[in-house]
């Protein structure tokens, strides 16, 4: 009997156990679908929702009075992203079951007319997918763009990156980043584009306007000083006045004064004490006051605030993705204490309404459909962009490799045929396709009938007997998003107790800083093993950054710079190696021939200051000579400078300085080079940089053609900022001029001029 009813309440039990496993189910497949197929509200004011407000163009006035017409509650929805649950939810579903970036809606009030927002990431290809669309034209790298010293390539591919994220439905980019790569184990030194302030305006600018084109509103990011990984939700940078005026944010003084981007997004870390989401000094002081910004600002996406009344104190306008600190409980409770007023709250809802209405106000959505997605002529800009971006560092006569049939070519290397675009973080996209760069060479074979040989690399002997029996090697090392990029943890007291430890607390992360320069072992392991094989060796290196290659670069005849090159970065390659296209890039960034000749780096910290010298003015001041100096960059071709002439010995404060230059292709292919144009200050009364880029340009020269390369500077580009009087000053000296092919002293010719 006991048994029986025992039997009967396990039964019971189950039965009921079973009805709420069904309903959980059932709810989780609700959620499921509802995120998944999310309603998708116009980003423009419909007739429909046509009110007296907007028939005044002057949408500060429009601003205004639509926030005049909003409660409290109205007014705090306009600075935030989406309710944090409901947010969350719709992000997570997505990556999770259509490996997707789901759009994320922002400021709309459905009483008063206002559209809503809506941003993806960007700065490799559109990151938000819209219905029915599996991928987008994938560039390479901002890194490798920064190689091409290219800014009108930046240009046009921002603007195919605007128009596909049109086509997705989006009109807010997350890009581009420019922060100043100030060591090269920075994560994400992939997505800016090189240690120079001056390199970094002018592709800033290029990017911002390439996006704005198509009514695509610019973010550039993270203001300010982000380039510490693996701390950035807690470490707090100490920079000198004179330091963050000169070195840290003139690229983006730049971007937003010539650029004009709609928005700017602030950084995770802190910047002298205060972090940069609620730093007054940073968003009021300078961005606005000081250059006249007037568009909106937003948060890092996740954390990117900690106290919402200092946000607002700070003129923080935007906490995105979700809300966390701009909550109604917060808001109030800063208003009751007198810490904030209403009218604090009015100026920042008017400011990003006044902004984001001009965009809303232009409904050329029909512009603007899914099939332009990936145009040819797009994916022949992703083509251009990765071979104009390849760096040839090394070649001993060996590049570029014969046409000819009868061949058998090794790729080799764990990277050789894998789909590598970059890191798996927000700079994500989702490319059509990936030809990877054993695909690349391949299909150049084929016409000619070769084999073309794949190994891993995994079994040396093996390897080393492929590359004995080979005509050619290609060897391809480097990194993923495994090793270095956006550091991925989602808890911030993980990431304090690291910085406070000084190191990993073996916590499970995804990319991050590189604490250590060198290439993985199993590659250098490969590389030592293979060169003495076969003397037609080169190295292809894939990454974001400066590696230190001082255990093998004289053992191997060749060394190219891919860097993550995109969709088309295997046809690409094939095309550099076989001499279809010439390599132009130059590096945008310096190689030590040391790793400690680098200034100091810290991943896991809590307090670290920035100097005011780094990269090439590092080493000029130090005297040290690099492995390969900024700005250098080997060709097919062979280009010659003179004939420097400098049109106006003595120039005053409001002058432009002209200067002209002969260069001359003196080899037997067409080619490009990149003109670089250096000051220097050797006469200062302060301390100052040996010399700064002011100038360059890409000039493309037939074999055997010269042409007058001219270039210009502005008097008021050489002030330094004096911390006494808050004021830059130009000096009344004579200063040198430097033009040439690379940043290297033997690269250059020289000349002097004065400032009056």
């Amino acid at each position: 009997m006991a048994k029986s009813k025992f039997k009967r309440i396990v039964l019971k039990l189950l039965k009921w156990f079973g009805i709420v496993v069904a309903l959980i189910l059932v709810i989780l497949s609700i959620v499921v679908i509802v995120n998944l197929n999310y309603d998708k509200p116009s980003l423009y004011v419909s007739e429909e929702n046509l009110q007296k407000e907007y028939a005044n163009t002057d949408t500060k006035v429009m601003a205004k009075n639509l926030v005049a017409q909003m409660s409290l509650d109205e007014k705090i929805a306009q600075m935030y992203g989406e309710p944090y649950a409901s947010g969350m939810a719709k992000l997570a579903t997505n990556f999770l079951v259509k490996k997707r970036f789901a759009h994320i809606y922002v400021g709309e009030n459905k009483r008063l007319g206002i559209p809503p927002w809506v941003l993806s990431d960007g700065p490799r290809g559109a990151r938000v997918l819209g219905k029915d669309v599996k991928g987008v034209t994938t560039f390479p790298v901002g890194m490798a763009r920064g190689a091409s010293w290219n800014p009108d390539l930046e240009y046009r591919i921002n603007q195919v990156i605007a128009s596909e994220m049109r086509a997705n439905k989006v009109n807010y980019a997350a890009t581009p980043c420019i922060n100043l790569l100030r060591h090269p184990g920075w994560g994400r030194a992939q997505e800016t584009y090189g240690e120079d302030p001056w390199l970094l305006g002018e592709f800033g600018v290029a990017a911002v306007k390439g996006l704005e084109k198509h009514n695509i509103m610019a973010c550039p990011k993270h203001f300010a000083l982000n380039s510490i990984e693996n701390s950035r939700w807690v470490v707090d940078v100490e920079v000198d006045e004179r330091t963050l005026r000169e070195v840290y944010l003139p690229h983006f003084k730049k971007t937003v004064q010539k650029g004009k981007p709609a928005s700017i997004m602030s950084a995770y870390n802190a910047v002298n004490g205060e972090f940069c989401g609620s730093n007054k000094e940073l968003l009021t002081h300078i961005l606005r006051d000081d250059w006249g910004f007037e568009g909106f600002v937003t948060t890092d996406w996740l954390m990117g605030v900690y106290d919402g009344i200092k946000g607002v104190q700070a003129g923080l306008d935007v906490e995105m993705p979700f809300q966390q600190v701009y909550t109604q409980e917060v808001i109030q409770e800063g208003l009751d204490s007198g810490e904030i007023s209403e009218s604090d709250i009015d100026k920042i809802v008017t400011r990003s309404l006044s902004t984001r209405l001009k965009y809303a106000l232009i409904d050329d959505q029909d512009n603007y459909p899914t099939s332009d997605i990936g145009k040819p002529s797009s994916i022949e800009l992703a083509r251009e962009a990765a071979e104009e971006s390849m760096v040839l560092l090394k070649n001993e006569g060996i590049l570029p490799f014969k046409n000819q049939e009868g061949k058998t070519i090794a790729v080799i290397g764990r990277l050789a045929d894998l789909e590598n675009t970059g890191d798996r973080g927000s700079s994500d996209s989702k490319p059509l396709y990936v030809e990877t760069p054993f695909e690349g060479i391949q299909k150049h074979h084929q016409a000619q009938g070769n084999k073309v040989i794949l190994d891993d690399g995994s079994d040396l002997e093996r390897a080393k007997e492929l590359a004995g029996n080979a005509d050619e090697i290609v060897l391809v090392v480097g990194f993923t998003h495994e090793d270095e990029g956006e550091y991925i943890i989602f808890s911030r007291e993980q990431m304090e107790e690291a910085a406070e430890a000084g190191k990993s607390l073996g916590k499970v992360t995804i990319g991050g800083d590189r604490e250590d320069l060198s290439l993985l072992e199993q590659d250098e392991m490969l590389i030592k093993a293979l060169h003495p094989m076969n003397d037609n060796l080169a190295v292809v290196y894939v990454g974001g950054s400066a590696i230190d290659m001082s255990t093998w670069e004289d053992d191997v005849p060749a060394i190219l710079f891919s860097w993550y090159s995109g969709m088309e970065g295997g046809t690409a390659l094939a095309n550099i190696l076989y001499g279809n296209a010439n390599p132009s890039g130059k590096l945008p960034f310096s190689i030590a021939k040391n790793q400690k000749d680098y200034p100091p780096f810290t991943p896991y910290t809590k307090n670290f200051k920035y100097g005011y010298y780094h990269g090439y003015t590092l080493f000029d001041k130090k005297g040290t000579t690099p492995a390969y100096p900024f700005g250098f960059g080997l060709s097919y071709t062979n280009f010659t400078y003179d004939s420097l002439a400098v049109k106006t010995q003595e120039i005053s404060m409001d002058d432009l300085l002209e200067v002209e230059v002969n260069v001359s292709n003196t080899g037997e292919v067409d080619g490009k080079e990149v003109v670089q144009l250096y000051i220097g200050f050797s006469n200062s009364t302060v301390d100052r940089p040996v010399k700064l880029l002011r100038g360059f340009k890409k000039v493309h020269l037939k074999a055997g053609e010269t042409k007058k390369a001219l270039l210009d500077v502005a008097a008021k580009d050489l002030a330094w900022y004096n911390p006494a009087t808050e004021n830059w000053e130009v000096e009344s000296m004579t200063y040198e001029l430097y033009i040439g092919s690379s940043s290297a002293k033997n690269d250059l010719l020289q000349s002097t001029f004065i400032v009056k």
